[in-house]
């Protein structure tokens, strides 16, 4: 596959897999899914501008707490909560002390322990103070600041998939 097409085909498949914006992914590969692993703090920064807006949007219309929620919601939409459900089940299977498949094990249930719930409820509130205090600020500060948040976030993905980081199961 040409490079150029590899990016477009990495890129489509970032942006199914990381948001809900209805984009088809193609063809996925081995090449394709690292590219798409690699672009995924971009995705981040598209996905930080418009949470951003959303922000400031809201922010024209509402106290800045509420608008803080609205865009704190925008983003648990725009990501079908991936980000979230991954937190609660990691925190879920750090709390149970067990090791390897048993914590797995748990990671794998679809149902949210009292440590999943509690890192859930302790991160969105930090999330929306930290909205709120942006949405006070002028507009390239909070663009920026929302941009950079997001991205770097999405930059974990990138590092988790690098070569040489061992997978959690083989399969």
């Amino acid at each position: 596959m040409p490079a150029e097409s590899r990016l477009l085909a990495g890129a489509r498949l970032a942006i199914t897999t990381l948001t809900t914006l209805p984009v088809r992914a193609g063809r996925i590969d081995r090449p394709v899914a690292g590219t798409a692993m690699a672009l995924a703090p971009a995705v981040g920064a598209l996905l930080g501008a418009l949470l951003a807006g959303v922000l400031l949007v809201a922010a024209a219309f509402a106290p800045p707490l509420v608008a803080a929620g609205v865009t704190v919601g925008a983003a648990a939409l725009l990501t079908r909560g991936l980000h979230l459900d991954g937190l609660a089940d990691t925190v879920d299977a750090l709390g149970s002390y067990r090791r390897g498949a048993a914590a797995l094990e748990i990671m794998k249930k679809p149902d949210v322990g009292p440590f999943g719930v509690v890192a859930l409820v302790v991160v969105l509130l930090v999330q929306a103070a930290a909205l709120a205090d942006l949405a006070g600020r002028s507009w390239p500060a909070c663009l920026a600041a929302v941009i950079a948040a997001t991205a770097a976030g999405r930059l974990g993905v990138t590092m988790a998939c690098r070569r040489g980081v061992p997978a959690a199961r083989p399969d």
